[in-house]
């Protein structure tokens, strides 16, 4: 029997009597040699070991992809698995509860909430290996998620909304606003939309969003008005419904937006956080202030799951002070 076979031999051994320890050893011994010696072992080296995880991760992914995450999805889970992948060192099978706490505590200096989504990806990615049984055991099984803290999302008060329309410089920004508070969308659905995808007469647009899965939005008579007027300033054949200023007029990208919602934000010197989803939460309250149902406005949204959307069923402090000076 080789050194590698006699390497094995042992830590069966070890194992064996770790599990079983009312085993004689001499038993335990006499069948693990009369196992070993139909095969040929050739003990790991480290190197290899260490691709291990990188061939497991990519498995995993190539999974998720043909279940429809995105692409940004995709690469966020391959730089959280990659940076696990550095603080171990280990194999996929040597990992163990230990090694994840080890890993989370390291994370100094940030919020429970990014502690929360690094280990909602490696529960992912375990919990996905023990399912196409190419893991045994799920490490991350015993980890709880750290408790969130509990914050209710804020629209703007019609004030806050009127004050931040007065205070676009120009009819891009204004559009901007409109379309934005209009649609409800994310920042990358507003910023992949086009003008043919603009229907006036049903006064909607269709978007893609997570998953790419596609909806049906809808644009107010005001938003069509804005939108129109900053059409009309355009003189260029690009086909993107936001383009940005210098030539060559090209698609404006998620930061290009959301910086010129940030230079509105500060004209307006708004006491809060404003960012272009604060119109997402805005139409959600003021849809549901004004009689909409839960359903509805988890479509316009486009939750998958309506315990997203219920976050906005608090009663908000303007409908509290209202029903105070009506009753009491």
């Amino acid at each position: 029997m080789n050194n590698d076979s006699n390497r094995m031999q042992n830590d069966l051994r070890s194992m064996m009597s770790i599990l079983s320890p009312d085993i004689s050893q001499d038993v335990i011994e006499s069948r693990l040699e009369e196992i070993l010696y139909r095969y040929d072992i050739q003990h790991k080296a480290m190197q290899e070991l260490e691709n291990d995880m990188q061939i497991k991760t990519d498995l995993f992914l190539s999974s998720k992809m043909l279940e429809g995450l995105s692409g940004k999805t995709l690469k966020d889970y391959r730089m959280e698995l990659r940076l696990f992948q550095r603080h171990t060192n280990k194999a996929v099978v040597q990992i163990q509860t230990p090694d994840i706490r080890s890993y989370l505590a390291s994370l100094q200096n940030v919020q429970s909430s990014t502690v929360g989504k690094k280990l909602t990806v490696l529960k992912s990615f375990f919990g996905w290996l023990v399912k196409e049984e190419m893991l045994l055991r799920d490490p991350t099984a015993k980890v709880r998620l750290p408790k969130k803290k509990k914050r209710l999302p804020k629209g703007l008060t019609v004030a806050e909304l009127e004050l931040i329309r007065e205070m676009c410089v120009n009819k891009r920004e204004r559009a901007l606003v409109e379309v934005f508070y209009s649609t409800g969308c994310r920042l990358s659905e507003l910023a992949s939309m086009d003008i043919d995808s603009i229907d006036k007469q049903d006064m909607s647009t269709t978007v893609i969003g997570k998953g790419d899965k596609e909806r049906k939005v809808y644009l107010t008579h005001k938003a069509l008005f804005h939108l129109d007027k900053y059409l009309n300033t355009r003189h260029d054949n690009c086909g993107a419904l936001f383009v940005t200023v210098r030539k060559p007029h090209r698609r404006m990208s998620n930061g290009t937006i959301q910086d010129e919602i940030e230079k509105i934000s500060k004209r307006a010197n708004l006491k809060r956080d404003f960012t272009p989803h604060t119109f997402r939460h805005t139409l959600a309250q003021n849809m549901l202030d004004n009689g909409a149902s839960l359903e509805e406005v988890q479509h316009i949204l486009g939750h998958e799951n309506i315990g997203t959307t219920q976050i906005y069923t608090h009663v908000s402090e303007e409908r509290k002070q209202t029903s105070h000076r009506r009753y009491a």
